[in-house]
């Protein structure tokens, strides 16, 4: 097997009900060459507590930053900065690998400078498994692929840039968009399962879809009439479900 240095990133900020399953998962890798980051944002709960307890399972190579960020991109390009390994997963504090993923991203790298590999993500709602899925990156200007599988090459993040703070929820399609617009990031599919994914972050949020389609828009992938449907859409749903709540809770 190779012998090819691997970072895995973690940022977190209070995730002490979460975070123990992403450790685990970190523990648990069939590949050894692990460089392991966790990026904290100053938690004020057992968060920092659990991390301490799981130390001696965790990869030799283990970096703990805790200090106040400016939101989770920013501790991801943080964390980007402190990595050593050629390639750089993220898998964020609800979220889990597969014990096998960063054994078949290896497998999967192809020495290449620039390169994205990313699989399958299983899905999550309320505990309960909701689906398993792959979204292709010749589809990317409709579709994001799938982000929580992805292993960036450093020199992608050197040469290309990292996420951009201006974006609230969806800097991870932005980048990714810059990446395949270069025509020089060759992107890698994996057909098995790397990710496990909580469903009701930011991404999946209202903002998370009007901001994307602000980006598709601004980069020339939706017509203006299409960025107008939409919004529309995306406000009528939002105000729906906000009134639905209001008399579910009367």
């Amino acid at each position: 097997m190779s012998n090819l240095l691997v970072t895995i990133l973690t940022p977190c900020f209070n995730s002490a009900k979460t975070i123990e399953k992403t450790l685990d998962c970190i523990e648990r890798q069939t590949y050894s060459n692990i460089e392991y980051i966790i990026i904290d944002g100053g938690s004020t709960d057992d968060t920092l507590t659990i991390i301490n307890r799981h130390r001696d399972k965790l990869p030799k190579r283990f970096v703990l930053i805790s200090e106040k960020d400016n939101g989770i991109y920013d501790a991801m390009n943080k964390g980007i900065q402190h990595a050593n390994g050629e390639l750089i997963g993220i898998v964020n504090s609800d979220d889990w690998y597969e014990a096998d993923t960063v054994e078949q991203v290896v497998t999967h790298y192809n020495n290449e400078k620039y390169q994205v590999i990313y699989g399958m993500q299983r899905t999550y709602m309320d505990g309960r498994e909701k689906s398993i899925f792959i979204n292709n990156h010749e589809f990317l200007a409709e579709q994001m692929i799938t982000h929580p599988t992805c292993f960036v090459t450093k020199a992608a993040y050197e040469d290309f840039g990292v996420f951009d703070l201006k974006y609230h929820s969806s800097a991870d399609l932005e980048l990714m968009l810059r990446f395949y617009e270069t025509k020089r990031v060759i992107f890698t599919p994996v057909m098995q399962i790397l990710s496990n994914f909580q469903l009701g972050g930011m991404s999946s949020s209202q903002m998370g879809v009007r901001e994307s389609a602000k980006i598709r828009y601004q980069r020339g992938y939706l017509s203006k009439k299409r960025y107008c449907f939409v919004l529309m859409k995306s406000y009528i749903y939002e105000l729906f479900h906000r009134e639905k709540s209001i008399k579910n809770f009367f």
